[in-house]
């Protein structure tokens, strides 16, 4: 192919991209119909987002796909009664093409049939923020880049300790500006007088208070919501019971571990755990929600007899900036100067979401100086023999075509470093090149974004908790379960 052949092919799948766009937003917009490309979504994609997207077919199953061949799947779906749901169709055009020859029309009817009841979209389910630090931020971006008629979920307010002048002006900034995760996409205007920001056309209630006992949803018309505490001050049933009391909440998921008889719930791997009569869940940790997945694939497969996981974690809040005083060993060295080795829950607490590895893991954790991004090393001792090759075939299967595919995902690149896992949606992202394996050890390399990864599985939490969580398609044959 000559230079002027490629650009006219790239200028052809802009003009597509361009075409699908407008349908794509109708779809989400109108239907509730959220189309992703291979786990990721195409909401508010650009035309070169949905261009590199397909490139994505050939990494998982070396297999070429581009545009023309989704566009006519896409215009099908737009005429169709769907009721809310997620559609990769990066993944049902791939079936398509293995699909007996046949109308479009047929081959989707076959694949979506659960989703063809013209089920219309509901009411959102309310959504309260206490607490509006790292996690809470990110929670709002993600829920802002969501709202729309067809999404079940609506994030109605945000509290934080009383302020003093200029707080909300300062709150605002921080959500329209991060070092880390870039510029907010979007609008957001101050109301000063109300304590409100309009983020995207969304009303978002500021309440200043110092204490769930000082709060009453009811009065900003806020009913039966979720709450999610990103505050981590109380991790126990009756530290966080104070927010059932709060008039207008109905229950409360916490974004760390939680401790006592909550259920901390990696959701990919034992959200089912989650009952309607569960007023208080925990979200676990990052690292936990990073490593368990990618723990359970390779248990359920090789079983793990012994491991141990090393956390290679960017340093947070938690830590001086520069020497001072702090309770925790070696947390009052500075976090931008130094390696702080530290302790960490997250091996034992896999077991709380996979109860076959109880007992079975160690794990530490070293803090380093980086903002975000941060690294677990696995080393496993298996109940079957393997080798690099075929473990980073199977995870790599895992990560595409498998019930935790949401959770896990995997790269091959050799150049890949960890600024360039800023802004992944997935838990966990397999490392295939540092993989090492022999006989029946095995040691595995996990980047996780220790902020959004882990905030984008608390979204999933919180829809599975208000019982909104949409099913995706296409399922999953026998081959691929």
């Amino acid at each position: 192919m000559n230079a002027q052949a490629h650009q006219q092919e790239w200028q052809q799948a802009q003009t597509i991209a361009e075409n699908l766009l407008p349908k794509i937003a109708q779809l989400y917009r109108k239907k509730g119909v959220e189309l992703l490309m291979f786990g990721k979504t195409l909401v508010n994609a650009s035309t070169i987002d949905m261009i590199k997207l397909t490139h994505l077919a050939h990494r998982y199953t070396h297999q070429s796909l581009n545009l023309q061949q989704i566009e006519p799947l896409i215009e099908q779906l737009c005429d169709m009664p769907l009721s809310p749901c997620y559609i990769d169709i990066g993944k049902l055009s791939q079936q398509y093409k293995r699909h007996e020859p046949g109308s479009i029309g047929h081959f989707l009817v076959s694949e979506l049939r659960e989703a063809l009841n013209g089920q219309t979209v509901t009411a959102p389910k309310d959504v309260v923020l206490y607490g509006f630090g790292r996690i809470g931020r990110l929670l709002t971006r993600l829920l802002i880049e969501k709202s729309g008629p067809g999404y079940p979920l609506r994030l109605r307010a945000v509290v934080v300790r009383g302020g003093k002048g200029g707080d909300l002006e300062k709150r605002a900034n921080l959500l329209r500006r991060d070092s880390v995760h870039g510029q907010f996409n979007g609008s957001i205007i101050i109301d000063k007088e109300n304590s409100g920001l309009i983020v995207n056309g969304n009303y978002i209630q500021f309440i200043y208070a110092n204490s769930p006992q000082e709060v009453d949803y009811k009065q900003y018309g806020i009913k039966e919501a979720l709450v999610v505490d990103n505050t981590g001050v109380w991790r126990d049933a009756q530290g966080l019971s104070q927010h059932l009391e709060c008039p207008g909440s109905s229950k409360v998921l916490l974004t760390a571990p939680g401790k006592g008889e909550i259920k901390n719930i990696v959701f990919g791997v034992n959200h089912q755990d989650i009952e309607a009569c569960d007023s208080i869940v925990s979200a676990a940790s990052c690292t936990t929600n990073a490593i368990t997945p990618v723990l359970k694939a390779v248990n359920d497969r090789y079983g793990i007899l012994s491991g141990h996981i090393e956390t290679v974690h960017s340093y947070t809040n938690d830590q001086n900036l520069i020497d001072n005083f702090h309770k925790g060993e070696r947390r009052g060295r500075s976090a931008s100067l130094n390696m702080v080795l530290t302790s960490t829950g997250a091996a034992k607490a896999v077991a709380k979401a996979l109860p076959q590895l109880q007992g079975k893991l160690t794990g530490n954790a070293i803090r380093v100086p980086t903002p975000n991004v941060s690294m677990a090393v696995a080393n496993l001792n298996l109940e079957k023999n393997t080798n690099k090759e075929e473990l980073n075939h199977y995870l790599q299967q895992m990560a595409h075509r498998s019930e935790l595919s949401p959770q896990i995902d995997y790269t091959q690149s050799t150049e890949i470093v960890s600024t360039d896992l800023v802004g992944s949606r997935y838990p966990g992202v397999v490392d295939g090149a540092a993989t090492i394996a022999q006989d029946n050890r095995c040691v595995l390399y996990i980047w996780y974004d220790n902020e959004f990864g882990y905030s984008c599985q608390v979204i999933h939490c919180m829809e599975h908790m208000m019982g909104v969580r949409f099913q995706t398609y296409p399922k999953l044959t026998s081959l691929e379960a």
